[in-house]
């Protein structure tokens, strides 16, 4: 799972957190690059499941300034702390992966639900604070639902971070994400990512990729058929 800062004048970004326990480890990597958690101004989250949304509680705990930007479509998960299970796996590697998943007891996808002493911390984009919010964060909100409804993209100059719009690597192929809600939402969002003429992609899973690979691949998602955990 990948979380990314970058700077703005108005302090730093991080785009999306990680897994419940993961937030020492986030900090000991900035710690590395002179960046103190107290610098972290807006968490942009993606999407609302439990590897980019684990350590939120403890991190709006720790950084009081903190504000975090979600879709408007996040906040029942959120609140919740729980994955929704509508849809299915991409590909049969990747069912057995989501089976291994519940092997070593991850399978319910569980994560710390918001408390509800932070609600008044994140900022529901919307047609009347889209603006306002591209401004503070330097970058352009995309809309890039499939994986999950409430998924959103940052595009940041040339480069976008795309959450689970896309992926890299095992046990994704060809840049198709492990587990779709709705195909032909992802499929869209693919036309919408590419349709930004980025260079390269930032996905939450796997390294950094040039963004003529969902060109490539692209025609692969009507191909895709969706295999159910139960």
């Amino acid at each position: 799972m990948n979380t990314y800062v970058y700077y703005t004048s108005s302090g730093y970004v991080m785009v999306d957190t990680g897994y419940e326990h993961g937030l020492r480890g986030v900090e000991k990597r900035l710690k590395k690059h002179g960046i103190a958690l107290s610098e972290i101004k807006y968490v942009f989250l993606t999407h609302a499941h439990d590897d980019h949304a684990g350590f939120l509680n403890e991190l709006l705990s720790k950084c009081s300034d903190l504000k975090v930007i979600i879709s408007d479509k996040s906040m029942p998960t959120l609140l919740k702390g729980q994955n929704s299970f509508v849809g299915g796996c991409s590909s049969l590697i990747a069912l057995g992966f989501c089976r291994s998943m519940g092997l070593i007891g991850k399978g319910r996808h569980l994560f710390p639900a918001v408390e509800r002493q932070y609600i008044d911390r994140f900022i529901e984009i919307s047609p009347q604070n889209i603006h306002m919010i591209e401004s503070e964060l330097r970058g352009k909100v995309l809309f890039t639902p499939g994986h999950t409804e409430d998924s959103i993209s940052l595009k940041i100059g040339r480069i976008i971070f795309c959450g689970d719009a896309a992926m890299n690597g095992v046990p994704s192929l060809r840049r198709i994400t492990i587990w779709l809600e709705n195909k032909r939402d992802f499929q869209n969002s693919w036309d919408i990512l590419l349709a930004e003429k980025p260079q390269f992609i930032y996905p939450g899973h796997g390294r950094p990729f040039c963004s003529s690979d969902l060109r490539k691949y692209k025609k692969y998602i009507s191909k895709v058929r969706r295999y159910k955990l139960k």
